[in-house]
């Protein structure tokens, strides 16, 4: 079994490693970091939550150990899609480079250009950058990319997904044709494969998982949900989270509940709170300061639900979460593989749920196609209390009590009925028939006798009432 000390790192990185309890690489370590130690182009390919962030942080350390920054120029350039991720690489490379003198400068959006442009003034090692905030400093006049030797590309399909793609191109042609590159992705869409083709000079591939495959560490599971009218289904699929959270028990001891849309994280997030339950949301509109202080709390523990949107879905190494639910299917298939690899981590085992109701089941059947295997089917836990009644529960329509309030709808018992039906009798037998006046509207009837209304009419039946009956042979003789 291969050790960090036979892949010829920096004692002064071995030392730190060993501080953080790590002592056997993982597969994509294992493969990147001798050909990087060897000055080689790396593309790396392996699904999140592999270790992909020290497979390049480490020779990066050992390469840079000696030479010295100079002023705008920094010696290493880190790429990342998203601030989180950016933060993370910085807090690792701070880890891992605690024993040398190394400098590094973070550059992400939401931050003052002031303390960032001061930064680069006083000259860095390593570099970290999320595409766009690097782009704004260089054209600004305030960083040179001419004196990068190392250029790291993080989460390169990620970068594609969120249309950094141009950007990156850019950067590439800014940078030395001489530096080395190593690129790291989860999955190889043709455009990133083409990008590969066009600005890593044969690269040492180490692939240690088929590309977008899921863990077999994470217990997968999908609840099939329809609400029981379509204005109550949202409220009722938030209710069954909290089923299902209830359901796992002391299990869930944290969990990360993704949403499609932002608004969405923040609907969530709310009910979760007004419910009892220790939640936070995190999104991209929220101010930079507030989503480092929620992803701190969730990290030692103090929060307990995440709600976030796919900004924290890509490469953040948050340890121990146990649960990941997907309140929403995901739009894109390879998302749903970085989603629920924020568990299951390092060896542990995790649990992932997804809700999904009928509009989404076209978007579950791409994830069932790219990662090669049905996602098995949990039974709705609500399914009791939405099933349809029984003969027992409903009873006939006469042994319901009577309605009281109102008119309209009152029903009328059999008593009242036969009173009514006998006035009717003794109405008539009071009031002969001859006596009752007669018709006068639109002449109907006229000239005829009282008697031929009693008269039997041949085709009309023997009992034909009087009211109805009209003789028809007088209108024919005449």
């Amino acid at each position: 079994m291969t050790n960090f000390t036979d892949l010829n790192l920096d004692p002064k990185v071995l030392k730190a490693i060993a501080e953080t309890g790590y002592e056997t690489p993982t597969p994509i370590q294992a493969g990147a970091i001798p050909p990087a130690l060897e000055g080689r182009d790396v593309l790396g390919i392996a699904q999140t939550g592999t270790g992909k962030t020290a497979s390049f942080t480490l020779p990066m350390i050992t390469m840079l150990r000696k030479g010295r920054a100079r002023a705008r120029m920094p010696r290493s350039l880190v790429l990342a899609p998203t601030r989180e991720l950016a933060a993370q690489v910085a807090e690792n490379f701070d880890a891992y480079a605690k024993y040398t003198k190394l400098t590094k400068a973070l550059l992400i959006g939401g931050v003052s250009f002031k303390e960032q442009d001061a930064a680069i003034d006083r000259g860095v090692d390593v570099l970290i950058a999320t595409p766009g905030r690097l782009l704004d400093h260089f054209e600004r006049g305030k960083l040179l990319l001419t004196g990068v030797q190392i250029m790291v590309v993080d989460e390169a399909d990620r970068m594609l997904d969120m249309g950094f793609i141009p950007d990156i191109e850019k950067i590439f042609q800014l940078t030395p044709f001489t530096r080395q590159t190593l690129f790291f992705s989860a999955t190889m869409a043709p455009e990133i494969e083409r990008i590969t083709n066009t600005f890593l000079s044969a690269p040492a591939k180490i692939e240690v998982a088929r590309a977008a495959t899921t863990s077999e560490n994470i217990t997968q599971g999908v609840v099939m949900f329809k609400g029981s009218r379509r204005d109550r289904q949202p409220s009722e699929k938030r209710k069954l989270l909290r089923t299902l959270i209830d359901a796992e028990g002391e299990a869930c001891k944290n969990a990360i509940i993704f949403c499609n849309r932002k608004i969405d994280v923040d609907i969530v997030a709310k009910s979760l709170k007004k419910y009892g339950y220790d939640a936070a949301p995190i999104h991209g509109d929220l101010e930079q300061s507030q989503r480092m202080k929620t992803l701190e709390g969730f990290r030692d523990g103090t929060l307990r639900f995440l709600v976030a949107s796919d900004v924290a879905a890509r490469g953040l190494d948050i340890p121990d979460v146990s649960h990941v639910f997907n309140f929403d299917v995901p739009s894109h298939a390879e998302d749903y593989v970085h989603r629920i690899g924020r568990t299951g981590r390092a060896g542990k085992k995790g649990t992932a749920m997804m809700i999904c109701v009928p509009t989404d089941e076209k978007n579950l059947e791409d994830i069932e196609r790219l990662v090669k295997q049905a996602v098995p089917r949990i039974d709705n836990p609500l399914a009791a209390a939405t099933k349809p009644k029984t003969e027992a529960d409903t009873a006939p329509a006469e042994e319901k009590p009577k309605r009281t309030r109102g008119g309209r709808g009152r029903r009328k018992t059999e008593e009242p009925e036969t009173v009514e039906a006998e006035a009717v009798v003794e109405t008539s037998a009071e009031q002969p028939r001859e006596e009752k006046p007669r018709r006068e509207r639109g002449g109907r009837g006229r000239g005829r006798d009282r008697e031929d209304r009693g008269a039997k009419v041949v085709g009309m039946g023997d009992h034909v009432p009087g009211f109805i009956a009209m003789s028809f042979e007088e209108r024919i003789a005449s």
